[in-house]
């Protein structure tokens, strides 16, 4: 089974920088966005072939999440259930015969870390929201997740020690995600691999330079490490800042 999950940083946009290829060419078993920056009823996309779901925000053209997926998910849930989370259109839940899949687009801390401390309850939250999901069947998390957790996943880290994305506080959230029982699946494939980002400013060359950070991930439940088969980053698709990441398992 492949699954792809691409921040497009606004859908409509990336269709026009080549989404629809890469979307065909990578036949994925379920594709992920996050940043759809629209409502299914904005614009007349054809899926043939896969079933399609939207989460969008109640602020127009502002974060929302889809999920296309060849097989019929046995249920779908949207948002956490807690009510002042469930505004911006950030997450998706689809359950499947042998696990459930979260696509989220975890809330940005902004410059001058003006969110931060309601990132920090996100964090809280979505983590008991997941533990939750796992007391019924194993949990895949995909979707930008908004932080580079080590030094080694990003190309300037002492520079950004305080910015956002890469506080000791969000990256402490990340290490108590996994602690509390997920793996990072690319680094559980390429643990010392360097240079391996998910997104890149659009300032400064940064792309042409691979001066990028990732922090777009999946992430799955220790129970399902026997199925991985492989994690993947695709940087040469260039529709978004971000670029899509891929996960391939036996499930």
């Amino acid at each position: 089974m492949k699954l792809i999950s691409w921040n497009v940083n606004g859908l409509r946009a990336c269709m026009n920088k080549g989404f629809m290829e890469f979307f065909t060419s990578v036949d994925a078993d379920i594709f992920c966005i996050q940043e759809s920056k629209m409502s299914p009823d904005q614009a007349a996309f054809e899926f043939a072939g896969y079933e399609q779901y939207w989460n969008t925000a109640e602020k127009k053209g502002y974060s929302g999440v889809a999920v296309f997926s060849k097989q019929k998910p046995l249920t779908i849930d949207y948002d956490m259930g807690i009510a002042h989370h469930d505004k911006e259109g950030r997450i998706i839940t689809a359950q499947y015969p042998n696990f459930y899949l979260v696509n989220v687009y975890t809330p940005n801390s902004k410059r001058e870390l003006e969110r931060l401390s309601y990132r920090m309850e996100w964090e809280d939250d979505f983590r008991a929201f997941l533990k939750q999901l796992e007391q019924q069947k194993p949990v895949i998390v995909c979707g930008d997740l908004n932080v580079a957790h080590q030094e080694i996943d990003l190309k300037n880290p002492k520079t950004n020690h305080r910015n956002a994305g890469f506080t000791d506080e969000e990256r402490g959230k990340f290490t108590e995600l996994l602690q509390a029982g997920f793996i990072d699946t690319y680094r559980y494939f390429y643990p010392d691999l360097t240079g391996a980002y998910t997104w890149w400013s659009y300032m400064g060359k940064a792309r042409a330079n691979n001066t990028g950070w990732r922090i777009d991930y999946f992430l799955c439940s220790h129970a399902l490490s026997p199925k991985l088969k492989d994690a993947q980053i695709y940087p040469q698709i260039t529709g978004s800042d971000h670029c899509p990441v891929g996960l391939v398992l036996d499930c």
